[in-house]
């Protein structure tokens, strides 16, 4: 009990607030079990011998339907009172591709199963879409602008634990069963997480909202001028996400030669690829804790810029090695970097936007981020085939660091919500 009580959150909250915070934290071991089949999934691609392009389009596919509906999404969840439980079951809907995955790669006569993976994966994009921005509207009512560093660093720390023990053990599953029968159970079974989440998450109580009603009568461009007119307002809300758009277009670069590199250039056995995944989410687990301190010592500044410069490097080393351990080393020095940018990333954004508006503003954000991702994989990929993997590793390094560039020379956000 007294367990359960620290992990309900501080000691000062009331007791509504107390039953969110431990929603939240049980919510997120369900994602975390459900997070450790992610990388695999990718690699079960390449093993399938998917084409690079093929890869790039797993990656693609969400931000394509993103950047196409996350104005629409955004619109209609601005007009719902309450938008908890579509968070819940846009997360069971996403989580339970998992379980399709599985069956499919049974079911469906070989030549089929890649077509046919993608074909879920592609039909995932819309409830994953409703879900990004409902995380953040949900997270945000939960902790309030105070407590969004706590909440999730709390959350993200018992993630990552989940996440780092389940990859762990699907290792040595995927070593010790043949395949695609290891992948199969590994997706199949990973997708009880969805009920995990979906039974906890729902069970989140936050104030109903007043849903922003759009007059009737006016002219469809009447309509996008009130939609985008506040937006354009908010200077720091645009300044962050433009620079936040540059860094992910690094991240996502990088994102489909990972999985390539470690299985066509390196010939990493499934073990060794679970090690690397399984180091760099254990090791987010510390980051969180030490960026959390950091941030109440020297600023959520500080935080930002230390994390974006780290992070950018791990592509670079990365590819100077084809030595699993060297590798699995610098995944642990990125995870420390990648838990700061988790903090900052969604605390930043939340400041520079109006609690009143938060579903709209964020879809705006997320759009952003879509464009990035979908583009960027593709490039990336391109790259790898043009001029081999280590040097389209290195160019998303390259953009990552004048990503952190345009960070450290902007002014920080004058005003926070």
């Amino acid at each position: 009990m007294n367990f359960l009580h620290r992990l309900a959150g501080p000691a000062d909250l009331d007791p509504v607030q107390r039953k969110n915070y431990l929603n939240v934290q049980i919510d997120g071991i369900g994602v975390g079990l459900a997070n450790a089949a992610s990388p695999f999934l990718s690699v079960f691609l390449a093993r399938m011998n998917a084409s690079s392009f093929q890869i790039g389009l797993l990656t693609s596919m969400p931000a394509l339907t993103g950047l196409l509906l996350s104005l629409p999404l955004g619109n209609f969840l601005q007009k719902q009172r309450n938008i908890v439980p579509w968070f819940s079951i846009t997360r069971l809907g996403v989580i339970l591709c998992y379980a399709l995955t599985g069956f499919a790669s049974m079911l469906l006569p070989e030549k089929w199963v890649i077509p046919g993976v993608l074909l879920i994966w592609a039909l995932a994009t819309i409830p994953q879409n409703m879900l990004s921005i409902c995380f953040s509207v949900v997270m945000n009512a939960v902790a309030g602008s105070k407590g969004r560093f706590d909440l999730m660093t709390r959350r993200w720390t018992i993630l990552g634990l989940t996440t780092a023990i389940a990859v762990f053990f699907i290792g040595q599953r995927l070593d010790r069963v043949i395949f695609p029968l290891n992948y199969q159970q590994v997706f199949i079974g990973l997708s009880v997480g969805g009920l995990i989440s979906y039974i906890f998450s729902r069970r989140i109580v936050i104030p109903d909202s007043s849903p922003q009603v759009i007059p009737r009568g006016k002219s469809l461009r009447e309509n996008l001028s009130a939609y985008i007119e506040p937006i354009r307002n908010e200077k720091s809300f645009l300044s962050f996400v433009l620079k936040r758009f540059f860094y992910t277009s690094g991240i996502a670069l990088a994102m489909p030669l990972f999985p390539l590199y470690f299985v066509r250039e390196i010939n990493l056995p499934d073990g060794w690829i679970a090690m690397i995944n399984t180091t760099q989410t254990a090791i987010l687990i510390i980051g969180y804790l030490f960026w959390t301190r950091q941030s109440r010592v020297r600023g959520s500044r500080s935080v930002l810029l230390w994390a974006t410069f780290g992070l950018s490097l791990y592509p670079f080393l990365a590819a100077m090695t084809h030595s699993p351990t060297m590798i699995t080393i610098f995944a642990g020095m990125a995870g420390i970097f990648q838990a700061g940018l988790d903090l900052v990333f969604f605390d930043e954004l939340m400041k520079t936007v109006p609690p009143e508006k938060s579903a709209m503003f964020v879809s705006v954000g997320n759009m952003f981020q879509y464009l990035a991702q979908i583009v960027s994989p593709l490039i990336g990929t391109t790259l790898s085939e043009w001029f081999g993997l280590g040097p389209a590793l290195i160019v998303a390094a390259v953009i990552r660091l004048i990503g952190f560039g345009l960070f450290a020379i902007g002014k920080p956000s004058i005003r926070n919500y």
